[in-house]
């Protein structure tokens, strides 16, 4: 038995394999993996008084989204759907449009989930989860001894 080597850039493919590439490849080598799936991008930022997500979801409503927190999890997503239907003369045009997304992020130790807190303006949903204030260590005091 001998092993060869596969060349993808080989000039020499028959037919059927060109065919078979081209009908066996998934919608995101087709049209490209950043059309395929549509998950918006979210920044994390940490202040001494809360964590900030933003997730940038431009075009949906306040109504779109839901924001819960279970057992230590915060979980955030959107749903929107779109009909439309055209009639002019003998033809009738219907478009669908359906856009929905899920994010969960681990909360960590130190969040308040009872008071995480959600706003949506101009196309970026914006979360704030609120630190739980740490145990302050105090001072090392002397006792004196009567």
């Amino acid at each position: 038995m001998s092993l060869i080597k596969y060349d993808p850039f080989a000039p020499v493919r028959s037919l059927t394999n060109v065919v078979d590439e081209f009908f066996n490849r998934g919608i995101g080598e087709l049209v490209g993996y950043d059309h395929a799936f549509s998950v918006p991008s979210v920044n994390v930022v940490e202040n001494p008084q809360n964590f900030l997500l933003e997730i940038a979801a431009p075009g949906l409503e306040k109504g779109d989204f839901k924001v819960s927190v279970e057992n230590g999890s915060l979980n955030i997503s959107a749903k929107k759907e779109k009909k439309e239907e055209v009639q002019e003369g003998k033809y009738t045009r219907r478009e669908f449009n359906y856009t929905s997304f899920s994010r969960s992020f681990n909360l960590p130790e130190g969040v308040k989930p009872e008071e995480v807190q959600a706003v949506y303006e101009n196309g970026v949903l914006k979360v704030t989860l609120p630190k739980k204030e740490v145990a302050k260590m105090e001072d090392a005091r002397v006792i004196l001894i009567e």
